[in-house]
């Protein structure tokens, strides 16, 4: 994700982290076996380019399974699926990480993923995976949502807007920044989020009236949040903007509008053709061992899909808990994601 907001760095000791990925195996010499799933002493990673570990965590895999591991960043998960589907001859790497719930469905269709079910799966993850069934492993999860500039609100004694219509009212008016869903995930998130509220026969008609009332849209999450949020590093004009429900934590005056999100879900999976499908697998357990699960929400800004992970103190705090996101099944988003995005392009650009 997508965010330059402040952390506080979540360092991991190598010693456990080893502990953690006991299951994972050193590398063997490379296989041939058309039967044995293929081996090799190289393992590339394709990740979306918010992908955030620790490095001693990441060294401690190395140390641990003995593979030479490349990262591969080719752009958000919009991006990583295309590249993967106009891969698909020739694979850009063994193991994906960073597929979320708007695009799932896309890569499992294209047929560029192997079916792969995690032995380190907890049960609260499994909530996630009716979509997906084995092809993708859930890894962590977040709400997008608009956010609110409480000070700004206080000084000029508005109330903070809750929910989607409350978007539309006068008072709000050219005080909202999104991000094109065309051209950013957090913003296809929110046209989803639209399309949950209101429908296909509705949705279009809010995107007129929030474009009526103002409402900016700039590319991406970056220049939403940093150069025209007024709540954060840009101290922009606009005190309304879309973001995350884990963003209060790491911008204490702002809150989050829970009535507005979508939900994000964020996936990993064996590469189809992979030459070391072996170290995929061992990977995607990587990605779900505690070590890991407890770094995402510093990291990452994600919530791990692990329950039993204990949050970080500002998360519990100022993270809010958003109980009744909204949500779209992926074979739905699938089918109409581009005809979705073609129609709001006509409708709120031009």
């Amino acid at each position: 994700m997508k965010k330059t907001m402040s952390m506080i760095a979540a360092l991991v000791a190598l010693t456990a982290t080893a502990v953690a990925m006991s299951g994972c195996t050193a590398a063997p010499a490379p296989t041939t076996s058309a039967s044995a799933p293929t081996q090799s002493t190289k393992l590339t990673v394709v990740t979306h380019d918010s992908f955030n570990l620790d490095k001693k965590t990441i060294a401690a895999f190395k140390a641990q399974t003995g593979y030479e591991v490349t990262f591969v960043a080719p752009g958000d998960a919009g991006t990583v699926v295309n590249q993967l589907v106009l891969t698909k001859d020739s694979p850009l790497g063994d193991v994906v990480y960073g597929i979320d719930n708007t695009f799932a469905a896309r890569a499992i269709d294209a047929g560029v993923l192997s079916p792969y079910t995690s032995p380190a799966l907890p049960a609260s993850a499994k909530a996630f995976t009716a979509d997906v069934a084995d092809q993708l492993t859930p890894v962590d999860y977040g709400d997008v949502c608009i956010n609110a500039d409480t000070t700004w609100f206080a000084a000029k004694k508005l109330a903070v807007p809750q929910t989607l219509d409350d978007l539309l009212k006068p008072e709000y008016k050219g005080l909202l920044v999104v991000a094109s869903p065309a051209t950013s995930s957090p913003g296809l998130a929110f046209l989803m989020a639209t399309i949950a509220a209101k429908g296909e026969a509705g949705y279009l008609d809010y995107w007129t009236a929030l474009k009526s009332n103002g409402v900016k849209v700039v590319k991406g999450w970056t220049e939403a949040y940093t150069v025209e949020f007024s709540g954060s590093s840009g101290k922009g004009a606009r005190p309304l903007v879309l973001s995350y429900s884990s963003s209060p934590a790491f911008e204490p005056k702002t809150e989050n509008l829970n009535q507005t999100c979508f939900r994000q879900v964020e996936y990993a999976g064996v590469i189809a053709g992979a030459q070391n499908e072996v170290g995929a697998r061992a990977f995607i357990d990587f990605m779900l061992s505690h070590d890991v699960q407890a770094q995402i929400p510093e990291q990452m800004y994600m919530y791990p899909v692990d329950s039993s992970v204990t949050l970080p103190a500002d998360w519990a705090k100022k993270a809010a808990k958003v109980d009744a996101p909204f949500s779209l099944p992926s074979a739905q988003i699938n089918a109409n994601r581009d005809k979705w995005i073609k129609a709001w392009t006509a409708a709120v650009v031009g």
